[in-house]
Formats: C-alpha cells, sequence, structure tokens
C-alpha cells in the first residue's frame, strides 16, 4: 500500500474532533435534505429509513455538503458488489486521473483523484478533495471519471460496515490484540464487562458531562497513518434496524448533538495580566455564537449569578471592600447542595483559585456505563459494542484532563478545544498532550493549576470498605501551579534558548535630616529552567543607590525582560510601579500579601534552613559557596543548623544592607511553594550576587554599566522596528553553538568587563582561537557542541525529579508512561556530559601551542573542567544506555547498585539451596534420575518414576503425575519457594527503583556537572566572539587597552572605524565610510560637538563608537585600523523622540530624565553621547538646556563624550574651547529642481561646524510637493538673513575683543619681563612697536 504523502496539520487522523465523533450517533433536529449533512452511518442504524428517497442521485445533480467524518475500520462488506460503470481493470494508468466515487449511505458522489496503486491488494488510493484518502477496489465501487477537477468540496461521512459475528472473521484478530493493548494500559480502567461489576461510582467526571476527544499532534515527519474503509450498503436493513433496537436508549440520550460553539471569552486578558480574572462568563466575543453559545450564557445567568451580580471572596467581603481578595470566591449553601461530588469537589478547588486555569485530571473508567454515566462513556460503550477497532483510538487517547465552567471557555478559545455535550461548559484532552497544552496557556499570560487523581479507583473501594469512608470520589490534589516563569519544559521551550526570568522586588524609604525619599530595593531574579537565583540590594551607603527614576531597576529590567513579577501588594511606591510597566514587556504580576506571603529576611532564613533540613542536603561547597557563617539572630541559632550558600551567609551578615534582597527571596520561595518547586529549586541553586549591589569596594567594581535607555537606544538586543534581536549586536556576535552559550554570551553583552586584566586575559584568548593552527581543533569542538541538548535545562530537571515531588510524587496517578522519559532525559544528560567531556579533551590538544591564561584555566583537568571521566565511567558500566533507552528500563551489571546486587545474591542462594535439596532428595531416594520441573505455574517439582512412590515420605505433597511419573512437593522445597518468591519480589522492586537510586548518584556530583557546562559554556562563547570578527565590514583589530591614570586624561581613539553591527555579507566591500575619532588622551579634547546635514549619519557616528567600545570591553576584536581605549565605566545615550506615556511623561521630560540621569551618575571614566538635546521645547529654551547640559560635562565631570547638534550658535560658544572639538558630517550640496539645494551625504567625520542643517532637502526626499519645498526654502532663506546678521555683528564684536585681549595680554607680559625705566633694549622696542601697529589696525577696522 502506498504511503499516503499529505500533511496532517499537526493531527492524528486517528482522532478528530469531538462533533465529528459524536456525529456517528447524533441527528440534529429539523435537518433539511440540503445542504444540511447526509445522515450519518450511526444514524442510518436507527433509522433504516433515513431518507423517504432511495434513489441514487447522480454526480452531475448539485452536490449536498459533505457529512462530518466518523473514523471507522475497513470492514467486509456484507452484500459486496461491482457498481462501477466501467467494468475494466485498472491498474497504474489511472494513477493521477480524477474521480466521482458514490457513498451509498450518503446517497452522495465525492470527487478526489486517484494518487497510487498497489499491486499487490489490487486497490488504489484515493485521495478526496476535502483530504481524505482511502484504499478502494475500484472494480468494486460505483465510479465515474471527470476531466475537470470540482468546483465544490465536500465532507464525506466515514463508512462503518455492522456486521454479525460470523462475517467478522478480519476483524477478530485486530480486536483480540487492540484489546490486550487496551487493558494492558492501566490495572484501574474498567470498560465493557467489568465496567458492569463496578461497585464504586466515581463522580469525578461530573456525571452529566462529556470528555472532549482533543485534534491529535502526529510527530513532525512522520508518516500519517491511513483507515481503510469498508461501505456499508443499503441494503442492509434488517442488520441496521437490529442495531437500533439494540441502542435505542443510547440513540434517544444521544439524539441532541454536538452544540456549534466555538470559545467564549477569556476571562483573563493577557494585555491585563496583573488582574486575576473574575470569573464572569460571557459569549459575547465568541466567533461562533449559536444555540449552545445561548444555553451557555442563559445558565451562567441562572445558576451561576453568583459570580457576578453577588460577587464575594473566601471571606465572603464584596469587591471594593478592604483586603477583597479576588483570588477566591464564596459559594452560597444552596449551590453547593446542589452539586455531585464530583461537581462538588471541581468546585472547592477553583474557588480557592479564581485566577487559574484548572486542569482537572479525570479518568473515563471510573464510570459504569450507566444512565447517570457520561455522554461520553455511552458513546464509547457504543463503539466498544458495535465499532471494535476504535480501541486503538481510545488507546491513543489516555486519561483526561477536563476544564469545566469559566476554564471551558479558555480552553476553547486558547487550545482550539470542542465544548461538550450538556448545559454545562467544558472540554478536554489527553494526558499524553498535557505538556503542549500546558505552554501554550503559560505562554498566553494564564496561570495553571494541574490537579490530578492521587488515588486509583481500587484504593478508594478499599478505604471505603476498611475505614468506613462514604466518599463516592477519588482523591485529588493540587501537584502543579504552571506559569510562564515556572515552565521547566515544553516544546517551545527546547527551542528558544532566551531565559524566562521571574523577579521578586521589595522596597523600604529611607529618610534621614540631608536626605528624603532614599529608594532602597531588594530583588531576587529566579529562573527557574536552570535553578539560578541572582540576589542583590541598592544600599543607601554606596554609588549604586537607585535615584527618584529607579534607575539601576530599570537598568535590570531592560535586561532581563522578565516574564513574571512577583511584588507585594500596596507597598511599592508609585515610581517603582511605573518603571515595571515601562521596562518590561507585558508580564504576567503576582500580588502577594505583606509579611504573611511576601516573608521578611527572618523569616526567610528560617525556612530555606527548614528546607536544607528537610533535603538533608545543605547544597553548598567549599568550593563554590563558601558559606557556613554563624547567624546574628538567636531565632536562626536555634535553628539547629547554621550552613547556608555564601551568597546568603553574606546577605545575613550584612544585616539591614541585605534584608531587603532576603525579603525578595522570601517573597519568591512563597511563590515557588504553590508551584512545588521551592525545595527542589533551593536544593539545587546557583545563588549570585547582582553585580553593583554595593557589596565590595567601589574601586574593584569588574563590569560596566549599560543602563536601560544605553540597552534600548544601542539596540544591544532589542531592535527598534519590532522588538526581535534581527540587527542588533546580540545578534551579530552570536555564533554559539549551545542554547546555554547563547545565554552566557546576553550576559556578556549586558555586564561588558571593567577590570584591565580581565579584558586582556579574554583577548588573548580569543586571539588563540583564530589561529589557523588551532582552527581544526575549534571546529571539532563546536561540532560537537552542535549535538548537544540544552544541558543546563536538562541538568536542572534531572535534578528537580530526584525528589518525589509535585506531579512526580509517588502518590499521583499518571497513565502515561512517565517514568520512561526520566530514564530517556537521564541517558540524554549522561550522553551529553560525556560529549561535553570528551569535546574539552580533544580541544585541550591546543595547549601545548597557546599561551592563554585563560585557555589554560578552563581547558585544564581539575580546574575548570572537573574531573567527572571516573562519574562517567561508573555509570557507562552500570547498565547499557542504548538498550536502556529503547526498552525504557534499566537492566543493572553486576556492581553497579548494591541495593540491586544484594537482592540478586538473595535470589541465587535460594536457587542454590534448591538445588542442593534436590542432591540430598536423590542420595536418599537412591534414584539419580530425580529432577526439578516447572508445570504451569507450579516450579520446581520433584519428579521421579513412579516405582518410587510407595518410598516417598508422608509429609511430601503430590502436585501432579504422568504415565510413569509422579510430581512432589516437600516442605522443604515449599519453604524455599516461598523465600524465592519474596526475594524475587525484592529483586523486583530494587529493579524498578533503581533509576531514582542513580540519578540520586548523579545528583550528588551536580556542582561538577555544572562546573563543566560553565566551561563549555565559556569556550562556546569565547569561540563565538572568535567568528563575529571574519564578519565584520573592513578590517578589524585587537583594540589597546590603557591604564587609566588619574593624572592622565582618559582617552578613545578609533582610525577607519566601521559599523560593528553592519555585516560584511550584507554590504558591498567599501560601502559603509569609516571615520576616525579621537576623544581625549594627550592633545585631543575629550568632548566631540558634532553637528550636520539632516540624515547625514550623526546618530548614527554615536552608536558606531558606543558599540566599539562594548567591543572593546567583552574582549572582542574592533572594526578598525587600531582602537585605543582607557576602560570605561558607563555608558550614556540619550537619542531618539519618545514618550511614556503609562508613566505620565511627554516626550521632552523623558528626554531630559535621562539627560538627568546622565548627570547625576557620570564620573570621569564615563562615555556621554547626547543626540539632539533640546529639540522638544522652543528654540531658545532648548538651545539654553543644551547649552547648559555641555558645559556641566566639559567643565565639571570631565569625561569623555559625543555631542549632536542642530543649534549651530553652540559650535559658536566652544570654537576656541581647547576642551571641545568641532566637527561635522561633510555633504556637497548642489543646485537640484527649482534652484532647490540638493545634499549629497559624505557621512566623512570633517573638522569644524556645518553651516546649516539642509532640512527642506529632507522635505524633499520625502516627498513634499515642489510647492511647500519651494516656499520653505524661501523662508528659510528669509530666517538665515536676519540671524545671519546679527550672528555676523557678533561674531565681528567677538573678533574685535579677542584681537585686544591679546594685544593687552601680551603688553602685560612685557611690562612683567622688562623694566622699562632702566634700559633701551632692542627687543622690548621691537615688540612695543610691533603692538602698537596691530592696534593701530584694529582701531582702523572699527
Amino acid at each position: 500500500m502506498s504511503s499516503s504523502k499529505k500533511a496532517s496539520n499537526g493531527r492524528s487522523p486517528l482522532v478528530n474532533q469531538q462533533r465529528q465523533i459524536t456525529a456517528f450517533f447524533c441527528k440534529k433536529p429539523g435537518s433539511s435534505p440540503s445542504p444540511s449533512p447526509s445522515p450519518s452511518p450511526a444514524l442510518s442504524k436507527l433509522n433504516p429509513n433515513p431518507s423517504p428517497s432511495s434513489v441514487t442521485p447522480s454526480p452531475f445533480q448539485s452536490k449536498s455538503k459533505k457529512p462530518v467524518i466518523v473514523i471507522g475500520p475497513n470492514l467486509a462488506s456484507a452484500s459486496p458488489e461491482n457498481h462501477s460503470s466501467d467494468k475494466k481493470s485498472y491498474g497504474e494508468d489511472v494513477i493521477d486521473r480524477r474521480i466521482r466515487v458514490y457513498w451509498p449511505l450518503d446517497k452522495s458522489w465525492y470527487e478526489g483523484c486517484v494518487k497510487s496503486f498497489d499491486k499487490i491488494s489490487g486497490k488504489h488510493l484515493v485521495q478526496y478533495d476535502d483530504g481524505e484518502e482511502e484504499m478502494l477496489s475500484l472494480l468494486e465501487e460505483k465510479i465515474e471519471w471527470i476531466e475537470e477537477p470540482a468546483k465544490k468540496k465536500l465532507r464525506r461521512l466515514r463508512r462503518v460496515s455492522v456486521v454479525e459475528d460470523e462475517e467478522d472473521d478480519d476483524i477478530e484478530k485486530l480486536e483480540d490484540d487492540d484489546i490486550k493493548e487496551l487493558e494492558d494500559d492501566s490495572d484501574d480502567e474498567d470498560w465493557g464487562e467489568k465496567a458492569e461489576k463496578e461497585t464504586v461510582e466515581d463522580e469525578d467526571g461530573l456525571e452529566d458531562l462529556d470528555l472532549e476527544v482533543e485534534k491529535e499532534e502526529t510527530g513532525r515527519g512522520g508518516a500519517r497513518k491511513k483507515l481503510s474503509s469498508g461501505k456499508r450498503k443499503v441494503s442492509e436493513k434488517e442488520q441496521m434496524s437490529s442495531v437500533a433496537n439494540k441502542k435505542s436508549k443510547i440513540g434517544g440520550e444521544l439524539k441532541n448533538g454536538v452544540p456549534e460553539v466555538s470559545a467564549a471569552e477569556k476571562l483573563i486578558d493577557p494585555t491585563k495580566r496583573n488582574s486575576p480574572y473574575s470569573g464572569k462568563v460571557s459569549l459575547l466575543d465568541s466567533p461562533t455564537v449559536g444555540d449552545g453559545a445561548e444555553r451557555f450564557v442563559t445558565r451562567g445567568a441562572g445558576k451561576l449569578r453568583f459570580l457576578e451580580v453577588d460577587r464575594r471572596d473566601g471571606n465572603r467581603r464584596r469587591p471594593g471592600e478592604v483586603n477583597y481578595d479576588p483570588r477566591t470566591l464564596y459559594m452560597p449553601p444552596d449551590f453547593v447542595k446542589g452539586l455531585t461530588g464530583g461537581q462538588r469537589q471541581w468546585w472547592e478547588f477553583k474557588s480557592k483559585h479564581m485566577d487559574k486555569v484548572l486542569f482537572f485530571k479525570v479518568i473515563p473508567s471510573s464510570f459504569r456505563i450507566s444512565e447517570v454515566a457520561s455522554p461520553f462513556c455511552q458513546l464509547y460503550s457504543f463503539y466498544l459494542l458495535e465499532v471494535r477497532p476504535f480501541f486503538l483510538l481510545l488507546n491513543q487517547m489516555g486519561k483526561f484532563y477536563e476544564l469545566f465552567e469559566m476554564d471551558a471557555h479558555v480552553g476553547a478559545k486558547e487550545l482550539g478545544l470542542q465544548y461538550m455535550k450538556g448545559e454545562q461548559p467544558h472540554c478536554g484532552f489527553p494526558e499524553k498532550n498535557f505538556s503542549t497544552n500546558v505552554e501554550k496557556l503559560a505562554r498566553k499570560g494564564y496561570r495553571v493549576l494541574v490537579v490530578e487523581q492521587t488515588e486509583t479507583p481500587e484504593q478508594l473501594e478499599l478505604r471505603r470498605r476498611e475505614k468506613g469512608s462514604k466518599d463516592k470520589v477519588v482523591k485529588r490534589e493540587i501537584c502543579a501551579v504552571v506559569t510562564l516563569g515556572t515552565l521547566t519544559e515544553g516544546e517551545m521551550l527546547s527551542t528558544n534558548p532566551d531565559a524566562s526570568y521571574l523577579i521578586a522586588v521589595t522596597e523600604s524609604c529611607l529618610t534621614s535630616a540631608n536626605e528624603q525619599g532614599i529608594h532602597i530595593f531588594g530583588v531576587c531574579v529566579v529562573d527557574v529552567a536552570t535553578s539560578k537565583i541572582v540576589l542583590g540590594q541598592y544600599a543607601s551607603f554606596d554609588q549604586f543607590r537607585d535615584d527618584a527614576d529607579c534607575s539601576s531597576l530599570c537598568s535590570l529590567l531592560s535586561e532581563l525582560r522578565p516574564v513574571e513579577i512577583i511584588k507585594p501588594a500596596k507597598l511599592l511606591c508609585p515610581e517603582t510601579e511605573k518603571a515595571l510597566i515601562r521596562h518590561t514587556r507585558n508580564p504576567l504580576v503576582n500580588e502577594l500579601i505583606p509579611f504573611s506571603e511576601f516573608w521578611d529576611a527572618e523569616k526567610t532564613i528560617r525556612e530555606v534552613m527548614t528546607i536544607y533540613q528537610r533535603v538533608g542536603d545543605h547544597s553548598c561547597s567549599p568550593a563554590v559557596n563558601a558559606a557556613v557563617v554563624p547567624s546574628s539572630d538567636s531565632s536562626l541559632e536555634n535553628g539547629g543548623t547554621n550552613c547556608l550558600p555564601g551568597v546568603l551567609s553574606n546577605l545575613v551578615s550584612a544585616g539591614e544592607n541585605g534584608s531587603q534582597a532576603l525579603s525578595a527571596l522570601g517573597g519568591t520561595l512563597f511563590y515557588l511553594r504553590q508551584a512545588f518547586l521551592d525545595e527542589t529549586l533551593i536544593r539545587f541553586a546557583k545563588f549570585e550576587l547582582l553585580p553593583c549591589s554595593g557589596y565590595g569596594e567601589i574601586a574593584q567594581k569588574p563590569y560596566m554599566v549599560l543602563d536601560a535607555a544605553a540597552l534600548e537606544n544601542l539596540e544591544i538586543f532589542e531592535n527598534s522596528r519590532n522588538g526581535d534581536s534581527s540587527g542588533t549586536l546580540y545578534a551579530q556576535l552570536n555564533h554559539c553553538a549551545t542554547a546555554f552559550g547563547k545565554r552566557l554570551l546576553r550576559t556578556w553583552l549586558a555586564r561588558p568587563l571593567y577590570h584591565l586584566e580581565s579584558i586582556k586575559e579574554r583577548q588573548d584568548a580569543i586571539s588563540e582561537l583564530k589561529k589557523g593552527v588551532n582552527q581544526p581543533y575549534v571546529l571539532g569542538f563546536r561540532k560537537e557542541l552542535s549535538k548537544l541538548p540544552d544541558m543546563e535545562r536538562l541538568l536542572a530537571r534531572i535534578f528537580a525529579g530526584s525528589e518525589a515531588n509535585g506531579r512526580n510524587a509517588n502518590k499521583v496517578v499518571l497513565y502515561e508512561d512517565a517514568s520512561k522519559k526520566q530514564l530517556q532525559e537521564f541517558i540524554s544528560a549522561l550522553r551529553g556530559c560525556e560529549m561535553m567531556n570528551n569535546a574539552c579533551s580533544s580541544l585541550g590538544a591546543i595547549l601545548e601551542s597557546v599561551e592563554s591564561r585563560l585557555l589554560h584555566h578552563l581547558l585544564m583537568p581539575g580546574t575548570g573542567i572537573s574531573d567527572v571521566l571516573s562519574i562517567l565511567r561508573h555509570f557507562k558500566d552500570a547498565f547499557d544506555w542504548e538498550e536502556a533507552n529503547h526498552s525504557g528500563r534499566i537492566i543493572p551489571r553486576e556492581g553497579a547498585d548494591v541495593e540491586y546486587d544484594a537482592a540478586c545474591q538473595i535470589v541465587k542462594d535460594i536457587e542454590s539451596n534448591l538445588r542442593n535439596h534436590l542432591k540430598e532428595q536423590r542420595k536418599l531416594l537412591g534414584d539419580a534420575s530425580i529432577c526439578f520441573v516447572t508445570i504451569g505455574k507450579d516450579a520446581y517439582l520433584l519428579e521421579m518414576p513412579e516405582s518410587l512412590s510407595q518410598s516417598i515420605p508422608k509429609e511430601y505433597e503430590l502436585r501432579s503425575s504422568k504415565k510413569g511419573f509422579v510430581r512432589y512437593w516437600t516442605p522443604v522445597i515449599k519453604t524455599l519457594l516461598g523465600e524465592l518468591s519474596q526475594a524475587e519480589s525484592d529483586k523486583e522492586s530494587k529493579l524498578k527503583t533503581i533509576l531514582q537510586r542513580l540519578i540520586g548518584r548523579f545528583c550528588d556530583n551536580h556542582l561538577k556537572w555544572r562546573q563543566l557546562v560553565s566551561t563549555i559554556a565559556e569556550l562556546d562563547c569565547l569561540i563565538s566572539l572568535s567568528i563575529a570578527s571574519e564578519y565584520y565590514e573592513g578590517k578589524t583589530c585587537r583594540p589597546i587597552l590603557s591604564t587609566s591614570d588619574p593624572h592622565e586624561v582618559p582617552c578613545l581613539s578609533a582610525k577607519s572605524l566601521g559599523h560593528p553591527v553592519l555585516r560584511s555579507d550584507g554590504l558591498g566591500e567599501g560601502t559603509f565610510v569609516t571615520n576616525d575619532v579621537s576623544l581625549g588622551g594627550s592633545g585631543h579634547a575629550s568632548f566631540i560637538l558634532l553637528t550636520g546635514p539632516n540624515m547625514g549619519g550623526k546618530s548614527t557616528l554615536l552608536r558606531q563608537v558606543c558599540l566599539a567600545v562594548v567591543l572593546a570591553q567583552i574582549g572582542a576584536d574592533v572594526p578598525a585600523e587600531s582602537f585605543v581605549l582607557s576602560p570605561i565605566d558607563r555608558i550614556f545615550v540619550r537619542m531618539g523622540a519618545k514618550d511614556q506615556i503609562m508613566a505620565g511623561q511627554s516626550t521632552f521630560l523623558t528626554e531630559l530624565s535621562e539627560t538627568s540621569s546622565m548627570m547625576n551618575s557620570a564620573t570621569r571614566n564615563s562615555l556621554v553621547a547626547l543626540d539632539e538635546l533640546g529639540r522638544g521645547t522652543s528654540t531658545s529654551d532648548g538651545q539654553a538646556i543644551a547649552a547648559s547640559v555641555l558645559e556641566h560635562f566639559v567643565r565639571e565631570v570631565q569625561c569623555r563624550g559625543m555631542f549632536s547638534t542642530h543649534y549651530h550658535r553652540l559650535a559658536v560658544e566652544y570654537q576656541k574651547d581647547p576642551k571641545v572639538s568641532l566637527r561635522h558630517m561633510a555633504c556637497e550640496v548642489v543646485k537640484g529642481v527649482g534652484d532647490l539645494e540638493e545634499v549629497i551625504f559624505l557621512y566623512k567625520l570633517t573638522p569644524g561646524a556645518c553651516p546649516k542643517s539642509y532640512g527642506v532637502n529632507v522635505a524633499r526626499l520625502a516627498g513634499l510637493p515642489d510647492t511647500v519645498l519651494q516656499k520653505a526654502a524661501a523662508k528659510s532663506q528669509e530666517f538665515e538673513g536676519s540671524y545671519g546678521k546679527r550672528l555676523k555683528a557678533n561674531l565681528s564684536t567677538q573678533s574685535w575683543e579677542d584681537k585686544a585681549s591679546l594685544i593687552i595680554e601680551n603688553l602685560i607680559k612685557i611690562a612683567a619681563s622688562n623694566d622699562c625705566d632702566t634700559g633701551t633694549d632692542s627687543s622690548v622696542v621691537g615688540s612695543l612697536t610691533n603692538l602698537q601697529y596691530r592696534a593701530r589696525l584694529l582701531l582702523e577696522q572699527c
């Protein structure tokens, strides 16, 4: 049979939408003959005469709309007939021909195309116009050939034959296999005959509800499965009538069909993620509002009135009242009384978590197939009895998560699920789609509460019997809360290397006599996927305390772009709240109650110590987290342990200067505790201190600071067009082969180095990696890295899975093979660690020819690379990785596990005792032919000749006999068999738990694995930077870094500087105009006052210089012939026009706020880039502000900087100032059409000031009408004429004053150096004569 090449659109053909399945049983009342769907096969069975007309419609008649599809098997027809209009034999000659096929049940013709021919079966693959495929024997079908393609596509009804048992031989084998497979899926699944014996009725599915069959997603690239179909002949009326009588009850209950309802209005608006959804049910925004939607609305307005009109929280407070909590809900007693057990269980969870979407686990086998069972169970019963191959479908589906009430609307809208029948909105999906669906909702801004079943129906029955419990519902518990910030796995997560940060922010305000309202922030940043925790506090005593605009916090937010924020409710000041909005991208905001939920420092430390005590592993190593520091708090000392990671101990020792950071950690831990992530995270967390948090000496600060404005204006990570990374510096430098290398590169770019030695070490390493002799090793290393998964995240999942917690808890009933998935991830981690170790060993061959200290440190075993070879060898010898990955089961080798070996030894000892006992019996009975045999379940039977029967002791038990032989069990054998059974049970138990023991052993070395990943990431980044230089346009060089002596002027000198972001593969050679730039140093001004025409390249030059500095200080090469730099501690950038509407700031206020931050924080070693400051107000005010700001930086701060402006008066004022260099972007002006000036941009940095900005030229380029341009040019000349006269007068006056001042200055020098009364020195006379002559000329000019 030819395989289908048709794409499955991410959906398995075996699992169709629920309405397609239930349509098999449902008939909508009042259906019209056309164009309504034709009756389904199921309805044909229930109604032998579906249509008064039995005339076969012609294919040329108007076609009716095809009915919905129901999957069915290829059943043999009860009365096969040859309906072909052409009796000849068909083969490959009809491939690609258009065909019409007649479907008797539908009484319709459906068009398609013959795709292939199977010579073995003699059947053709027909692909219908709606995409469905079918293998057909054309000689047995009623067909017609057509030449033109069909214009109207019809959906056909999948044909299902109903045959008697004697005609079902072809299905019998399939049925038995499928039934066995389904029964083996779970012990508690009990359909068919067992369901009728069920004594405990679980109401967990809310008995009157259906389960939804979600659109299945097939594996990418997988071949599409096909079900060939048989057709139900119209003549089989007796059989349909029999089926209709047999199933009349079910058919009556399902007659209403499935409501044609799409999605309801979701209850959390992702654009307002900080507001828990209110629980209001509305379908007004539903794309399809039909009878079903109206039913939901009517029901919500009646039965669920307490959700809207009289809503109260769990403490019966109404909206607007103090401390009203929208996360909880008060349910009226009358409403609760009317609920079934399962409904009550769901509402109890929901009423405490109204801000979350509930994934509620439902097991179909918990129902009895009865009148009170779910319609889906009745549907399944029908299939079980009549359409048995549907077992394949149910076996794929597994067990289900259901969404009810308001959550169902979210599922329908966001996940594309279909509403089920019934008055209560609900939908669902199989367990195996959990990861995909939970990630989809989390990425759309929802909080997902996962409620798992923690008891099987058998356990419930046992509890009822032994403890007298009256419960009719299996136990369920909250096992996870999933949000975008707590996702640890998923398809999109695996393809996106960027971290999804969760950040907790708290704040206090200090007031002193001299300073008022100083903000002190505590910050905790968490990447749950990698178990990374970064803590920091902007303390009031250091240089990095935050200002009124929260610039330090804004910088952090712009760098991380957190997806989720945790904050204490009503505690942050308005400026902080505005910063959280302004510098994030629509994160999910969680407000916690101060102190009780957002803990203070003392409670946080107590909780952390409690976790360490509980897990029995302090997760700190002297080599990494030197930590044993006694606490100053007596209550902490009484806790019995003072071991904390080094970062936490430093914060505890800092007292008040670390209390806010610890409080932020407390808020994070409380939040993660709700998601069952706190213990695993803390145990294996990698703690770091936030750079520039105020700890340590200011002079030893290791990083350059890039604030929010610099990150955004320089487009380090996000471009200004659409916010993605294309065209950014990160995209230019990112050639990393690993996901964790990419994340480290982002960190390097956000925090360039400041220490001179650290920069030079990185430069040396990059230079060595670029050498030709080392290139083969580098390429081999990158090839190995490209095969790695995201090891940092994978290891974090392995560490988290080492403890039974959340959905991994032992009590959780999961029906997917979770242990197999965990084993596969474990083997993937082992292979990844082996690959990383081998890659480092291979690259280590270059150490013989390199001198870089950094490379020696990274590649030398025992320093950068942990000695993990022996550990890997242990796991390699423990079991066969390939076999375990394939089978999903570990069979340990001898010596791999002590506990398993001990259990195996006990079994061997018992078997040895049995063999010895056999020898004894042979000796006792005097017959060497006595042996052990196994008959059925009876093992170790002593088989002996019948002639020895008279010699057998009385205590021997006769078990069986055959002609000439008898078989016995001795008392010793029976005892040993009992011991053997117990020993083998223990052995099997040890075998089942060996994975957890091996993972535990693996986690014992978690610091070594992390160090290996860290080494690989750093090498990956170094190689990426070495590759990036090959993509620069033009020449590149290694920057020369000079020591910044306090008595020398810091310098920045670049020759033929190119643009760091422009790639050589995107430009022609020499396309970009390079420039020479000098700031500071001997003989050069520290500030450039830059003028030039509009669009002349001023802003580009500013960005170009700043980006080159960033490149130099991360250790990378720079696109220039030469580049000399004194390290820069901070880059300030102000460019572009933008406002902050959400913060209530106009464009001009935003501009001045950023400028204020520069003036308050810039130092002598900073770099300032100001682009057209003052343009947001009147010319006089703007020019005055620009002049004053420039004067401040030049005179007071004395830093390096560039100041671009169109205020040409500034150029006049600073033309004689040696601290300011006048430069302009060169251009040529020619006469164009209508005598208008046309500007040719040269983009060359040229000495001097530009006389004008040529704004009319830009207006011409923008396409303004010629009449407007001519008027504008005339006005411009008029303004320049009046302004030029005043400027010329000012210039002439200034020139006269300068010359007179110079004459007087020289005269004073002569008088001071000579005594005019004593001599007739000719030199003095000559000087005076010269001065007299110059003064006479000056008077004549006046």
